[in-house]
């Protein structure tokens, strides 16, 4: 059996990740009579190991923990985790076209102001450099 030290040297993460895993109930040590300290299992080691290389993936600690859910009840998890990622694969495209939309509208708004001088505002001005831009959108 391992403390909560011992687990997060040996699945790589730091103990208060550990203790997180314990609060959202990703991870149910054993506790200790004599002292109280939480105790854990090599399957521990292995479930911390799981959960880091699903975050590496993309999933979020809630469907970490539906994965697992569905895995202790004997059932194929396999389903829905395709089904995750390919929704995220989805919303990260959407995502990386917003972003460069954006970083399209920005290297604009760059080379139109090297013609600009800079301003001083004057009571109803904030920034002419934002405000004499045409939209870009």
């Amino acid at each position: 059996m391992l403390i909560v030290n011992e687990l997060a040297k040996r699945a790589r993460v730091s103990p208060d990740t550990v203790r997180h895993y314990v609060q959202i109930g990703l991870l149910n040590p054993t506790r200790n009579p004599d002292n109280g300290y939480k105790l854990f299992s090599l399957e521990d080691v292995n479930r911390v190991r799981f959960i880091r290389q699903a975050k590496s993936l993309g999933f979020t600690l809630k469907e970490i923990a539906e994965i697992i859910e569905h895995s202790k009840q004997g059932k194929s998890p396999c389903p829905r985790v395709r089904e995750i990622m390919q929704a995220r694969v989805v919303e990260n495209r959407q995502r990386l076209n917003e972003l460069y939309s954006l970083q399209s509208r920005m290297e604009l708004a760059i080379k139109q102001w090297e013609k600009l001088p800079d301003g001083v505002p004057d009571g109803d001005s904030i920034c002419h450099l934002i405000e004499t831009t045409g939209s870009f959108e």
